[in-house]
């Protein structure tokens, strides 16, 4: 009994360690970037490659780090949902549809070309272009959200191509999914479908008029403290009800946060409140993707080569596909809209880590996909913050006579 007790123990206090070291190092990172002027998102996932697998090997990913990841990310989202009025992805929605369409096939076509030109399979290839389609809205909301820029339009147009492209993506990935296993269920795709967008808009549609009339009376009987803890209790049973629905768990959780946008502008508390979540959160997510890449599979030149080419693939694809459904507005929004939808971060690494578990790729392109995850989600920051330089006090309030560009 004494030796079970000394070993629950032990494990709690690695748990705590761990935690620890990815909170501390996130942070001091962030520190660093932040004197250095660049984005600091760049510089907690670079601590996440430092203390992981790959350099000094004080953390490696598990069941834990992946759940705290998880959770990060899904309050990140909620807090992006809490700055956005369902009206103002309204105003952007046709645009949107066309950004989250072109950037899905071409980045889809470029990966199965480019697969297809390296000798790879015909299942390899799909699942290259899979893993190219996904896009990490964690991290563009995170670096969005610093910059104080998410009222901007074209904020809005790359968060509501974000929950669109989400849906595409998955269907995407089912049909791959179920091409590698034997004949397509495409009814069952089709249902996901259906489900996915009736799902979304009844959330939007129907769950934010009934927050709006339900939160006063919490507030008045129970106090904002209560108020807040429901939003939370919310935003999880959403998350829960979209992943069974088949949307990512993080869009039902932008989608909670929407539903309480209106109620939060009223209660700048709220927002005071749910940042001290997301400043303890949050880290762990990024700390986790750095932590993802394995420099080790690297030894061949030949992946190395193939890496960057497939890394360079999945830049000008979202940029030239997100670009053209973003075509009418000003060459830097088009740019923004573009870079924002670059990230692959977590989403692309899950699609490879489902190829490898099926046996369908290889270490070696697994880690081709692992780099260009990571490096996309590096890539990207430092541009964002670049092309939004510029946005004066008006664009970054997303005034309401930019909205007649979308």
């Amino acid at each position: 009994m004494d030796y079970i007790l000394a070993a629950a123990v032990e494990g709690q206090t690695k748990v705590l360690l761990a935690l620890f070291i990815m909170l501390g190092a996130a942070k001091i990172m962030a520190e660093i970037f932040e004197r250095l002027r660049q984005p600091t998102v760049v510089g907690e996932i670079l601590a996440g490659m430092i203390i992981g697998p790959s350099l000094l090997g004080w953390i490696a990913p598990s069941e834990i780090t992946d759940t705290l990841a998880e959770i990060g990310v899904i309050f990140l989202l909620f807090t992006v949902g809490l700055e956005t009025k369902p009206a103002s992805i309204f105003y952007v929605g046709k645009r949107a549809g066309m950004v989250a369409i072109l950037g899905v096939v071409a980045p889809f076509v470029g990966g199965w070309l480019l697969m297809k030109a390296w000798g790879g399979s015909g299942i390899e290839s799909m699942f290259l272009g899979t893993a190219m389609v996904a896009t990490s809205v964690g991290i563009t909301a995170r670096v969005l959200s610093t910059m104080g820029v998410l009222n901007a339009i074209t904020s809005r147009i790359i968060l509501g191509a974000a929950v669109i492209d989400d849906i595409l993506g998955l269907m995407i990935l089912a049909v791959v999914s179920s091409l590698a296993m034997g004949p397509v269920n495409y009814l069952s795709i089709i249902t996901t479908g259906v489900l996915a967008v009736v799902f979304t808009a009844f959330i939007v549609l129907v769950g934010e008029p009934v927050v709006k009339r339900v939160a006063p009376r919490i507030e008045n009987k129970r106090g904002s403290q209560v108020l807040f803890i429901s939003s939370l209790v919310l935003c999880l049973g959403i998350s829960v009800a979209a992943a069974y629905v088949g949307v990512a768990a993080i869009v039902g959780a932008f989608l909670a946060g929407m539903t309480f946008a209106e109620v939060a502008e009223q209660r700048p508390t709220m927002h005071k409140q749910m940042a001290g979540v997301t400043e303890f959160l949050v880290p762990f997510f990024l700390v986790n993707i750095g932590m993802q890449l394995k420099l080790g599979l690297f030894g061949d030149p030949s992946v190395i080569v193939f890496a960057v080419v497939v890394t360079l693939v999945a830049v000008i694809t979202k940029l030239v596909g997100c670009g053209a459904g973003a075509w009418g507005l000003s060459w830097r929004r088009v740019g923004q809209v573009g870079m924002g939808m670059v990230p692959r971060g977590e989403v692309g690494i899950v699609v490879a880590q489902i190829g490898l578990g099926m046996a369908v790729i290889g270490d070696s392109l697994y880690a081709v996909v692992l780099m260009m995850a990571v490096a996309t989600t590096l890539i990207a920051p430092p541009f964002l913050r670049i092309l939004y330089a510029k946005e004066d006090s008006r664009e970054k309030a997303g005034a309401k006579n930019l909205a007649a560009e979308a």
